[in-house]
Formats: C-alpha cells, sequence, structure tokens
C-alpha cells in the first residue's frame, strides 16, 4: 500500500477567490470614498437647521461689531483716557456680547448687563458730569472742547457703544445683521434701549457736586418726560449728591430765536420735578461758552455780535 503523505504548503501558487488586482483595489477605495461623501451631504442636508433670525422693523446689528468693541476700548483706554489702561478690552467685549446673544430680543433686562457695568466702572469727577436732551451735538461739542467735562458718550461705556446697533436671537449664537427690535414698533425690552436705559441710570446715579443738562430752546418739547433725561436720568439723580441742577436753555443759531426760555412754563415741569426730590435748580438761557461754540460756525449772525 502505497504511501501518501499531504504538504501544507502548496508546490503551486494559485490565486485566492478573493485576491483583488491593484487596480481593483483602488476603485473600490474611491467608490467607498464617494459612497462615505455622499452619506454624509445627506446627513447635513437633513440634520435639523436652527430657524432664521426673526425679521424686525429696526436696523440690524452694526457690521463688525465685536471688532469695533474692541477698537473703541483699545482708543479710550490707551490714548483718550490713559487712567484706566488697566482695564480689560477683551473682557470687556466678552461681557458685552454675552449681554445679547442667545436671548430672546424682546426680552432684555439691567441685569443682562451687570458684568460689562462692572467692568467699565468709571469715577467721574464731582461738576463734570453734562446731561443732554433733543441737543446731542451741542453737549458733545461743548465737552470735546471743554475735556474735564463728561457726557454719558464721553465715558468709557459710553464711548464704546455711542452710534452702534446690536442684537442676537433666542435659537442663535450669532448676532442678527438683518434687523433688530424697533424701539416703538416691536418692543421697548430690546438690548439697545435697555442698555442706554441702564447706562444713563448709573450715569445719573454717580452724579454729584454741580450738575448740567443742555436742552434745546428751539423746539417745542425743550422738556420731554419721555425722553432718557426725563424718564430715567433726572429720577436717579442723588439729592444728598448733587448741590444744584443748572440747566442750559440753548437756541439754533440762523432760526427760531426762542421756542422756549427758562421762562417757559415747560421748564417749570422740570423744576417742579426737581423741587419734589430737593435738588435746587437754576437755568441759563444760551450759556454763552456753547454760544461761543455755535458763532464759531455762524460769526455773521446777529445774536454773535452781541
Amino acid at each position: 500500500m502505497s504511501d501518501h503523505r499531504f504538504s501544507s504548503v502548496p508546490t503551486e501558487e494559485e490565486p485566492g477567490c478573493c485576491h483583488l488586482s491593484r487596480k481593483a483595489k483602488v476603485c473600490l477605495g474611491v467608490l467607498l470614498c464617494v459612497l462615505v461623501a455622499v452619506a454624509v451631504v445627506v446627513g447635513v442636508l437633513k440634520w435639523p437647521r436652527a430657524p432664521p433670525p426673526r425679521a424686525w422693523n429696526g436696523t440690524g446689528s452694526t457690521p463688525h461689531f465685536s471688532e469695533i468693541v474692541l477698537g473703541r476700548c483699545f482708543t479710550y483706554t490707551q490714548l483718550l483716557r490713559p487712567e484706566l489702561g488697566h482695564a480689560d478690552c477683551g473682557q470687556i467685549g466678552k461681557a458685552f456680547m454675552n449681554a445679547f446673544l442667545s436671548k430672546d430680543p424682546c426680552h432684555s433686562s439691567e441685569q443682562d448687563y451687570q458684568l460689562l457695568l462692572k467692568l467699565t466702572n468709571q469715577t467721574i469727577p464731582c461738576h463734570s458730569s453734562v446731561f443732554w436732551s433733543k441737543s446731542s451735538q451741542l453737549a458733545h461739542l461743548y465737552t470735546t472742547v471743554q475735556q474735564d467735562m463728561f457726557t454719558l458718550e464721553d465715558t468709557l461705556i459710553g464711548y464704546i457703544a455711542d452710534g452702534l446697533n446690536w442684537c442676537g436671537d433666542a435659537g442663535s449664537n450669532e448676532m442678527n445683521y438683518q434687523s433688530c427690535p424697533h424701539w416703538r414698533k416691536d418692543c421697548i425690552n430690546n438690548p439697545v434701549s435697555v442698555f442706554w436705559d441702564t447706562v444713563s441710570k448709573r450715569f445719573a446715579e454717580n452724579a454729584c457736586g454741580v450738575v448740567q443738562v443742555v436742552l434745546n430752546g428751539s423746539i417745542s418739547n425743550t422738556f420731554d418726560k419721555n425722553s432718557t433725561f426725563g424718564r430715567v436720568e433726572i429720577h436717579n439723580l442723588h439729592p444728598g449728591k448733587v448741590s444744584v441742577l443748572k440747566a442750559w436753555v440753548m437756541h439754533d443759531i440762523g432760526g427760531v430765536y426762542s421756542y422756549h426760555t427758562c421762562s417757559s412754563p415747560i421748564i417749570d415741569d422740570l423744576k417742579l420735578i426737581l423741587s419734589k426730590r430737593n435738588i435746587p435748580f437754576t437755568c441759563e438761557d444760551d450759556y454763552r461758552p456753547i454760544k461761543f461754540l455755535q458763532c464759531v460756525k455762524s460769526p455773521e449772525d446777529s445774536s454773535c455780535r452781541k
């Protein structure tokens, strides 16, 4: 009987049933990559997307908002008021953004801005606070020349936010650049209105000594109880800190000389509110230092030659 032995190593190599050529492997790899890519695209398309921000009646957020905030903060603290050079502009910018991002823009509150207020805290010397109502240009022209006087916009927080617009949306961590709530047509508790009411309140609370307000005597509502000054600031002045409120009623050059003066009943309304709060009040028509600034632009006007 012959002896049959079986060797575990084949004498001839035969191609296995699953052996693929290099070309086939490359093709298979490409096919798998395509299938994976298609699956990813389909998944992304089917993934629930955040709804688009709601359309409002107001102007959208200012483009490059965060960059402007940061730049203004550094300009103010490093150049304009270097005594505030210790302020952390990075944290200030972050606190500003966090105050309104991912929140309902019609439900802003004072609390949203508390950290920002803390980071921008600034001591304004007594006798240096200047309020204004319907007279922004004149008031700021005055403090530009008289640099030891401060309007709210001459403080760090006011300088940073002046002229900007901002809002977010509860369903997104992005700013809404298309539209923001209009204070009258949509809601009063929007991020911008609440911000200015909040910082105006603090500005008034911190005022001390002789306090000034620039009013526009060439319009019908020289003192407007619904303005920021009439609604917020005047009611947050501290009688124990403010020795007197001086009103400067200014009139346009080249136009109607006066719609209201210090003797008008509308100024008496302001005086009455202050009297009830035990804050002394004085009034002066066409305060000369500001009048001089008006006359620089119109030196030939008859009122400038008096």
